[in-house]
């Protein structure tokens, strides 16, 4: 690109020629990327001008939110996935006529947190309310909790399906798909009974426009049990093919759940292990810090014991190659930040995790 390179974080003036000169440039890559948002190639050049001003005005507060981020890989992200993904979302609402769900499913480090309010905060500028929901949001009480540990010895940790309230969940989704404002948003405190968690005090939401319901396996259908008899690693023993069978058959009491989804976009890590990388990271800042965290062995142990209920190979891979069920699959590089953006049915099926 010329002078005004998106990259190096030099587009700043906006008017009609330079707009013009910046279109003849877009390259084929360019091009595809906003094409993965169904935007026609008459759409991309219509949004343009939208785009230059709403990046010139985000790139410094975005930069703001995320001072640790290189500059030019923020103005990289923030022109090629943040800003067409919330043109996408707003324009899809607009047609819903009504309030849009989004679906995100992510593991650990891929960044839901993150783009969930950068996303609220380019929203905001196009005039567009949002909220977020957490799936860990979901949480039975610690009460309720304690008594299914009871009852099953293998729920050690929150987490896995069969630890949420779903019905809550259900509810509050419908009502926000109803528009029945004001809703109670339940949150958790996982600082709560020496890290067991609990609920904490609801969220009143007056209105939003677009609802974002982010989690680890939000999305997730049931797999054929037979799967198991040749699951990978950790699910290596019949004990663990036995856990890994029943956290599938709870599944099914999640689809009424998933079925508030409008829409589901997918954060794919180029590698499912990079999950435990990401974790021991988080682990050793907090150790830094003064405050309390797991060691490597601990880290692994947490990691396996989720991979044992849902294993990402299992029930991940399959959601990016199904267009019924995903409309938007984001790989996620090693740096947490997104590489390659498409359609569900673009991936091949021999993508390494």
């Amino acid at each position: 690109m010329n002078e005004y390179s998106i990259g190096n974080g030099l587009l700043s003036k906006n008017n009609q020629s330079m707009i013009e000169l910046f279109f003849e440039d877009l390259g084929q890559e360019d091009m595809n990327e906003l094409l993965d948002f169904d935007f026609t190639p008459e759409a991309v050049k219509g949004q343009l001008s939208l785009k230059v001003e709403l990046f010139t005005e985000l790139n410094p507060e975005i930069r703001r939110v995320l001072p640790n981020t290189p500059p030019e890989t923020l103005s990289q992200t923030l022109w090629q996935f943040w800003l067409p993904l919330a043109l996408w979302l707003g324009e899809s609402q607009k047609q819903l006529r009504r309030p849009l769900i989004q679906g995100i499913l992510g593991g650990q480090g891929t960044g839901k947190t993150t783009l969930s309010t950068l996303l609220k905060l380019i929203l905001a500028k196009l005039g567009y309310t949002s909220a977020s929901l957490s799936l860990d949001d979901l949480y039975k009480t610690y009460e309720d909790r304690q008594i299914l540990k009871t009852q099953d010895p293998r729920f050690i940790r929150r987490g896995p399906p069969g630890t949420h309230d779903i019905h809550l969940g259900i509810d509050v989704l419908e009502r926000c798909r109803n528009s029945q404002y004001p809703v109670e948003f339940p949150r958790f405190d996982k600082s709560a009974y020496q890290g067991e968690g609990d609920r904490t005090d609801s969220e009143i939401i007056t209105h939003a426009d677009i609802i974002f319901f982010e989690g680890w396996f939000v999305g997730v259908q049931p797999i054929d049990p037979d799967r198991f008899d040749f699951a990978p690693s950790p699910i290596d023993s019949e004990e663990d093919r036995l856990f890994a069978q029943d956290m599938n058959q709870r599944l099914h009491e999640y689809l009424p759940l998933w079925d508030c989804l409008d829409r589901l976009m997918v954060l794919y890590p180029t590698d499912y292990r990079l999950s435990e990388q990401w974790r021991l990271q988080a682990e050793q800042e907090m150790i830094a810090t003064g405050k309390p965290g797991m060691n490597e062995s601990e880290v692994k142990e947490f990691v396996n014991y989720f991979w044992r209920s849902l294993h990402p190979e299992l029930f991940i891979t399959p959601l990016t190659q199904n267009s019924q069920l995903t409309d938007l699959v984001v790989e996620i590089n090693s740096d947490h930040y997104p590489g390659r953006i498409s359609r569900a049915t673009s991936w091949s099926s021999d993508i390494r995790l």
